[in-house]
């Protein structure tokens, strides 16, 4: 077990909006034995605490992740982990939550041979352009070219799909 009630707050911060408050806390460790924790190659574990409340209800929920990284914290303090945990969330609501939630790709029946590396390149190819179009609400795009396929092929074939 780490000490993590005696490791400092590297860096903390305070975001507001979408009905609610959220705190991000991210505490680093250094680990003197690198691996030493069963990790090979570890040199810092990390911990994030997101504290959220929605400013309707009132309600707070709290979640707290583990991490470890194999760079020294001269190569990353815990501002940059931050960054990089923030922007690898990013990532996932751009693309993995839409192909989870619009396409429903966790109950695809695709899981053998190249249908499921298949499937997740359609699945991207759509999503990448309803984005290029300038959607940003996947989901109703999707519906509208299920409703209207002919405009989706013109879309398609043209150079330039918001001039149809």
């Amino acid at each position: 077990t780490l000490p993590w009630a005696q490791v400092p707050i590297g860096h903390q911060t305070r975001d507001h909006g979408h009905g609610r408050r959220e705190t991000r806390t991210v505490k680093a460790i250094t680990l003197h034995t690198p691996g030493g924790i069963g990790f090979p190659h570890a040199e810092q574990a990390i911990r994030i605490t997101r504290t959220r409340t929605t400013t309707k209800s009132g309600k707070t929920t709290r979640e707290t992740a583990y991490l470890t990284i194999s760079l020294p914290a001269t190569d990353a303090h815990p501002i940059d982990l931050q960054r990089w945990i923030r922007a690898e969330w990013l990532i996932e609501n751009l693309v993995h939550h839409v192909r989870d939630v619009t396409f429903r790709e966790d109950s695809h029946q695709a899981r053998t041979g190249n249908g499921p590396a298949v499937m997740a390149t359609l699945r991207n190819t759509a999503i990448g352009f309803h984005r290029i179009s300038g959607d940003t609400n996947i989901a109703r795009a999707t519906r509208r070219a299920n409703r209207r396929p002919h405009d989706l092929i013109t879309a398609v074939i043209s150079s330039n799909p918001r001039t149809q």
